[in-house]
């Protein structure tokens, strides 16, 4: 005789806890991913030219998930929904590392080396300090008392 299958009903109600998510950063995506697209039709990149509107939705992208990390996890308290939503789903769609890697590609093969290089090291260099930027201002602008805050404001002000 086997012993009854005790991990599929554990698995069950999990799966359904996990329904909302799944949605959630499914609808962020393709939200985020439709303002991208949007961004590359208003400013299209010429041919072996550098791909700036890559670049800046990358940017901007990384600045708007280190505030959102911030004011997500340190300053107020927030639906169980809005990080998979807003930081996987629409912030995770409008930025892109694929396209990013394609236009290096792109630029290669069209004999754009230097340009292509320097968009190689710009890009990652430009995003982490976007989001390192980002994350250190909306710290220093939050309202002092605010959740996971632990320094006093006169510590900020210094």
């Amino acid at each position: 005789m086997t012993a009854p299958n005790t991990e599929s009903a554990a698995v069950r109600p999990a799966r359904r806890g996990r329904a909302p998510v799944v949605v959630a950063v499914s609808l962020g995506g393709g939200t985020g991913a439709a303002a991208r697209y949007a961004a590359s039709l208003w400013w299209p990149t010429q041919t072996g030219g550098f791909p700036w509107t890559t670049f800046w939705v990358n940017v901007a992208g990384c600045a708007l998930i280190g505030v959102l990390m911030v004011v997500v996890t340190e300053v107020r308290d927030a639906h169980r929904l809005v990080r998979p939503f807003l930081g996987t789903g629409v912030l995770g769609g409008f930025t892109t590392f694929s396209t990013y890697a394609v236009d290096i590609r792109h630029l290669f093969a069209a004999d754009q080396v230097r340009t292509g290089l320097l968009y190689l090291a710009a890009t990652p260099l430009a995003a982490l300090a976007a989001v390192w930027l980002a994350t250190w201002a909306t710290r220093r602008v939050s309202p002092p008392g605010t959740r996971g805050d632990t320094d006093t404001k006169s510590e900020r002000s210094s």
